[in-house]
């Protein structure tokens, strides 16, 4: 709740170009979640398992459905943020076989990364391959004066 603040007094200090003061909300940030979760996780620890899922019993119906259906829309509107970012005519087209993959061969999203970063090296290596084949050999004599 109070991460906002946080973030928009980090940008305050990025304004003026005090890291100190960004480091500062960083850390604070980062300490003051896992103090959060921690004392929730304690306190449910503490208070056991009937009163834990009595309080989750008292949630009413129409906010779980709504979290449910939240959670189903978490998957979309992430391809939304990434295609809106990473979409141009170099890229578009792995990041649609990916999603392929993904959708109808229901190959996991770590076997997809595992095979990006495959093709990630043999796309970068490939201009050196190339290079390396078309190339004359070291120390052979190379006439360019018989051409004219």
């Amino acid at each position: 709740m109070f991460i906002p603040l946080l973030c928009h007094k980090a940008d305050a200090y990025a304004e003026v170009g005090n890291t100190r003061g960004i480091e500062r909300m960083h850390l604070i940030s980062g300490i003051g979640l896992s103090l959060t979760l921690g004392i929730i996780v304690t306190v449910s620890y503490l208070a056991g398992v009937n009163v834990v899922k009595g309080f989750l019993d008292a949630i009413p119906e129409f906010i779980k459905h709504g979290l449910s259906v939240a959670t189903g829309i978490i998957p979309a509107l992430g391809f939304a943020m990434l295609a809106r970012l990473l979409i141009n005519k170099k890229v578009a087209p792995y990041f649609f076989l990916g999603f392929v993959l993904m959708a109808y061969l229901k190959i996991p999203v770590t076997g997809i990364a595992i095979l990006g970063a495959i093709v990630a090296v043999v796309m970068m290596n490939m201009p050196k391959i190339n290079q390396s084949q078309t190339a004359p050999a070291q120390g052979a004599p190379h006439d360019d004066e018989d051409d004219f």
